[in-house]
């Protein structure tokens, strides 16, 4: 221990002692690995976006092995590719996706050319059955975000191009999305068609994580004596369906928006909810630098596994400022990825 602590000082000492020429060359270090960096990330954006543009555009997504297409928004969350469309041929969804990453990127160009392209042929009139969740966080959301970064700068398009075409395919869009919201708890159903609204015996069963807003009071009225909420539910009866619950699959979108809502809001409401509900995941699903998963009306360990949607949850400790267990969770994802060279899916405890 002392010789930890007289090496820790010698190292302060040194850096306080050095030639400022050494701290310039440090940050001229750093400078050289962000720009690498920054290199990286957009050689391997455009790899992915020039390839869905040439073999998959204006396809869903891309299949990289085969260079074919997957018109997968009527597959997202359909884990069983129940119900299919015969007609449906595409939304464009990953070009939709990809129009923040455009503007970030500075290509304006291409964003443009991208906007108006939507504009002319994206329609939401199709006999599909999509799941409303997905199709609302990432096609309802891109058209959303992308529309405000159309309006936020008056340099992006050529003068007059632009005149919110795509904040009214977003309210189209939305319009179809709120027979969902049509049940006697005001949670919504998980399926929903775009053209013919809630289909005849649709299932009832739905996801903690889809719950929207306004359904937010409800959802937070059903939680448990220990603050913590289940999985699934029925959005008919209002009764939980799988009580066991964690962080990942089912209910990580439940935090993740919750926090994101108080601080695009500003609603201090929304932040004690969140503060609650954060501390009984510390309390009950954290063990170490791991989360497992718990009964919610117990709190007593169900599953002990890593799984691939827990991932986000040090990017919401950072917001709350809770950076010392971030950090500590954020190595143990950091090492798997680094000992199987991709994060898996599930992984139990003992491996």
């Amino acid at each position: 221990m002392i010789i930890r602590w007289l090496i820790i000082r010698i190292i302060i000492l040194f850096l306080l002692l050095s030639p400022s020429s050494s701290i310039s060359e440090l940050d001229s270090c750093l400078s050289a690995k962000r720009r690498r960096m920054s290199l990286k990330v957009r050689k391997m954006f455009y790899h992915a976006y020039d390839n869905y543009m040439t073999y998959a555009f204006p396809h869903d997504e891309l299949k990289p092995m085969t260079k074919t297409f997957t018109n997968s928004l009527s597959e997202l969350g359909n884990l069983k590719l129940e119900n299919l469309p015969t007609e449906y041929n595409g939304a464009a969804l990953t070009l939709v996706e990809s129009l923040s990453s455009l503007v970030i990127l500075g290509n304006n160009t291409e964003f443009e050319k991208a906007v108006m392209w939507l504009s002319d042929n994206l329609s939401f009139d199709v006999d599909a059955r999509i799941n409303l969740f997905e199709c609302n966080i990432r096609l309802l959301g891109g058209l959303v975000s992308a529309h405000i970064l159309a309006t936020d700068s008056t340099n992006r398009f050529i003068q007059g191009t632009y005149n919110n075409q795509l904040l009214v395919l977003a309210q189209d869009l939305g319009q179809r999305f709120l027979p969902a919201f049509n049940t006697p708890t005001g949670l919504p159903y998980a399926w929903i068609n775009l053209k013919y609204g809630v289909m005849e015996n649709e299932t009832t069963e739905t996801s903690t994580s889809g719950c929207a807003l306004n359904a937010l009071h409800k959802l937070w009225g059903m939680r448990s004596s220990l603050n913590l909420l289940g999985t699934t539910l029925d959005v008919v009866t209002g009764e939980w369906i799988e009580y066991s619950s964690g962080i990942g699959a089912g209910v990580d979108s439940f935090y993740e928006y919750l926090i994101k809502a108080h601080i695009l809001f500003g609603k201090e409401e929304f932040w004690r909810m969140f503060q609650s509900a954060y501390l009984a995941v510390q309390k009950y699903f954290r063990y170490g630098s791991w989360y497992h998963e718990a009964d919610m009306r117990t709190g007593r360990a169900t599953y002990w596994q890593l799984t691939s949607l827990q991932a986000f949850w040090p990017g919401v400790q950072v917001l709350v400022g809770d950076v010392a267990a971030a950090n500590l969770t954020h190595r143990e994802f950091f090492y798997v990825w680094k000992k199987f060279g991709v994060l898996p899916e599930s992984l139990p405890d003992e491996v």
